[in-house]
């Protein structure tokens, strides 16, 4: 790097210094033009995958804003929270909670039904569930989660929450779903198939996000991938089978989607059982230790 440019990317490491180093604009590190910068130069210039912390460690600038290091918050599944991030600067409650225990319980009775526990075979129950519980409350747990600047919350919990809504949608007659394959229940059981697997594709984008967060959280959209997986596969290969085994890893996931709720909820004032977060161990390790030796 030019002795130049690194002098744009040092910080003055006094608590007071509250103006950004040269080259930081808002969620990148950029490297930027001055005047003894030629336009060859500039055009060569690319963004430094590095974060900038003052001289002795304990402030990091997100962004034009500094931080204490000790006070940004780390991934957790209790917060969704899926890695190291700033504080909300707003003063709302833990939206997670919330919206983790509406998609636990609107999964865990639906994945009884698909597991055809006590005889049970027709889903119908759910649609209340559905709509209100998991659709509606979800949502609004969602659109808190982007209020309090959680970008993951907000996508996950609004997402699912929308997919509970349209799923109660397909047993309400006034919609005309289902009627619309009365005449050849094959094509509706394929398309069911087609709108599962769509949702397995998105949740294991979302597993993908949560792959360096806690074993609880990764472990929540892995098994929900999982679940969705079953579920299309049995609707379009007509398998039993595979919507039983689709039923019973959703009651595993909605078990998991609770365990990080109280995760969320449960601290030492309020309960004598408490969750502390298990990382998920990091590969290529000395490499990242090289990586951030200059800013730790």
């Amino acid at each position: 790097m030019p002795y130049d440019l690194e002098k744009q990317l040092s910080v003055d490491s006094s608590p007071g210094n509250q103006q950004p180093p040269v080259g930081l604009y808002d969620h990148d590190v950029r490297t930027t033009k001055t005047a003894s910068h030629t336009d060859d130069d500039y055009s060569s210039m690319h963004k430094v995958g590095k974060i900038v912390t003052s001289d002795d460690g304990n402030y990091v600038w997100l962004g034009r804003t500094k931080f204490n290091k000790y006070e940004l918050l780390e991934a957790f599944g209790g917060t969704l929270n899926p890695g190291l991030a700033a504080p909300s600067k707003h003063k709302f409650g833990n939206p997670a909670p919330l919206g983790l225990s509406a998609f636990a319980l609107t999964t865990f009775v639906l994945s009884l039904v698909n597991a055809g526990a006590m005889g049970v075979s027709h889903d119908n129950i759910v649609v209340g569930l559905a709509i209100f519980y998991g659709g509606l409350v979800q949502l609004l747990a969602g659109m808190w989660e982007l209020a309090v600047e959680n970008t993951f919350g907000g996508l996950s919990l609004g997402s699912y929450g929308g997919f509970w809504m349209s799923f109660g949608a397909i047993s309400i007659p006034f919609f005309g779903i289902s009627d619309a394959y009365k005449n050849n229940p094959i094509e509706f059981e394929n398309a069911l198939g087609f709108y599962l697997i769509g949702w397995a594709i998105f949740t294991a984008m979302l597993c993908l996000v949560t792959i360096k967060s806690t074993v609880g959280f990764f472990s929540l959209f892995f098994f929900l991938t999982l679940t969705f997986l079953m579920l299309g596969i049995g609707k379009l290969g007509h398998s039993d089978n595979c919507t039983t085994a689709g039923g019973v890893l959703g009651i595993i996931t909605a078990f998991i989607a609770w365990y990080n709720a109280f995760a969320g909820v449960a601290n030492e004032q309020n309960s004598y059982i408490t969750v502390h977060a298990l990382p998920i161990p990091k590969f290529g390790r000395q490499a990242n230790e090289k990586e951030t030796k200059h800013y730790q």
